[in-house]
């Protein structure tokens, strides 16, 4: 009986180091485009990704009920200079949505997403939102229009009622199995 009840524990432990020996181990990449709600072409739309690696570790600091330190990581250290940016068109102007700059943003976002899959990157989630004190409820009906869901009501204070700032942010996590 006991050499039984040891077998079978012993079985179960292989299974459960097989199991995690089996757990892939990925690499993630985010790329990152935020497209900007401004009118009359003051906004500045953009594809951001990295290329370079950072340590988290290197500007983080442990707090705990006896130690209260600050974290003293310094902005410009923290800051990459190294990062590849595409330049995307606004999507709104004062004529309102332009279709044009939509679809062209497409299009680069596509080739961006195609080459990172060419290089075996998996798209596995795709995040999106929208930053904005106000939009007029006509931009909201044309992002409503587009599948872009947005609340229609606006609950900004009334001295921000006239704010015609605003971002779409979306960000493409993808992943790479390590060998």
């Amino acid at each position: 009986m006991h050499i039984k009840l040891a077998s079978l524990f012993l079985l179960f432990l292989s299974l459960s180091i097989y199991t995690n020996a089996q757990l892939p181990n990925y690499d993630i990449e985010i790329v990152t485009c935020v497209e900007s709600l401004v009118p009359n072409g003051l906004g500045r739309s953009r594809m951001f990704s990295t290329t370079v690696d950072v340590n988290y570790l290197d500007f983080t600091s442990k707090q705990t009920a006896d130690k209260k330190d600050r974290n003293k990581s310094d902005r410009k250290d923290i800051r990459l200079k190294d990062y590849e940016e595409t330049k995307l068109l606004n999507l709104y102007n004062e004529g309102g949505i332009r279709f044009q700059n939509v679809a062209s943003n497409d299009a680069l976002v596509t080739s961006k997403i195609n080459d990172m899959l060419s290089q075996g990157w998996e798209l596995f989630f795709v995040e999106s939102g929208v930053e904005s004190k106000m939009i007029s409820v006509s931009v909201k009906k044309e992002l409503l229009k587009m599948g872009i869901k947005l609340l229609l009501d606006d609950d900004s204070k009334n001295d921000n009622k006239d704010d015609p700032n605003g971002l779409f942010l979306t960000r493409y996590y993808f992943r790479k199995t390590l060998d």
